[in-house]
């Protein structure tokens, strides 16, 4: 049976849309952001309004606006936000800063290193294959955004940053998408489509990995290989500086560690995970002779983009 539309229901549709057609519009405003003058407020504005991430962030706060106009009332719009499950977006956030401080960093650094001397062949390839096999399966233990954004910061220091051409730049990025996609599922509550089903389907560890685990791991394997061999020669003339910043005490390390594993094991308690990460703010200001600025610009952009109610409550 048909129903009317409520005015509420129309005006989402028409700002949904809006939203759609922003997408697509990112890279006219990127380009005249570049017709005003660097860091003049225009600039700044049309750089924003070209963040992918932010698009539907924005046409959601119209949607605030329209709900709180239609009703007269700004309690209606509250409810409506109230409403909403978002904490998958605040786990993105806080676990990606956390991962993306420097002892973490340079710690999954030193362990793909490792990994990487098992490899008969040169260091920029075989961290290369070590880095996207290894890294995107570390995602189902310490969760996929985490095992991204540690993977990103390391190969874009190793490679991007050197120079690296752009079909094997984008190889790079296509491969690195789809590994940590498919690597988190080891574990029953790593990867998000797999954490939907996991409690009510009683998937454990035992028949994530039987079932999913071993194939995903293999799949990474043969990908990576693939894109190796391919890009094998270019690979061997990457040069890669070696990281001269002051070193890190292992007992920062492990607290950083400790850190991580609190946030990932409170990640369906966002009040919990949210206090563990302000005291994790305070141990890195405490600290900060060791840390590089908080990549909290990133953490915030990407959840943005993120749909509610993927993470439900088990």
């Amino acid at each position: 049976m048909l129903t009317t539309p409520s005015s509420i229901e129309l005006l989402a549709t028409v700002l949904f849309g809006l939203a759609v057609l922003h997408t697509f519009c990112v890279k006219r405003f990127a380009h005249w952001a570049h017709q005003f003058p660097s860091g003049s407020i225009p600039e700044n504005v049309l750089h924003f309004l070209a963040e992918t991430e932010v698009v539907f962030g924005l046409w959601a706060a119209a949607l605030f606006m329209g709900i709180t106009a239609l009703k007269g009332s700004m309690n209606d719009a509250v409810a409506y936000i109230e409403g909403l499950n978002y904490t998958e977006p605040k786990f993105v956030l806080v676990i990606m800063v956390v991962a993306a401080t420097r002892p973490v960093v340079r710690l999954a650094e030193q362990l793909i290193s490792l990994v990487a001397r098992l490899i008969p062949a040169r260091e920029s390839v075989s961290f290369y294959l070590a880095a996207l096999v290894v890294g995107p399966l570390l995602g189902s233990f310490i969760t996929e955004p985490a095992a991204m954004t540690l993977l990103a910061l390391v190969l874009k220091r190793r490679y991007f940053d050197q120079g690296i051409g752009r079909n094997l730049a984008y190889a790079t990025l296509g491969l690195l998408f789809v590994n940590v996609s498919i690597g988190g599922t080891l574990t029953p509550f790593a990867a998000p489509p797999v954490l939907m089903v996991a409690t009510k389907w009683n998937w454990d560890m035992t028949f994530m990995f039987h079932t999913f685990g071993w194939r995903a791991a293999s799949a990474c394997l043969v990908s990576t290989v693939l894109v190796g061999a391919f890009f094998w020669k270019e690979l061997s003339r990457v040069e890669v500086a070696p990281d001269t910043g002051t070193p890190i005490p292992g007992w920062l390390t492990a607290t950083h560690l400790a850190f991580l594993a609190l946030i990932v094991v409170f990640a369906h308690h966002p009040d919990v995970f949210l206090g563990v990460f302000m005291l994790f703010l305070g141990l890195v200001t405490a600290t900060h002779e060791y840390q590089e600025p908080l990549k909290l610009r990133e953490g915030l952009l990407l959840p943005q983009s993120l749909k509610a109610n993927s993470y439900p409550s088990p």
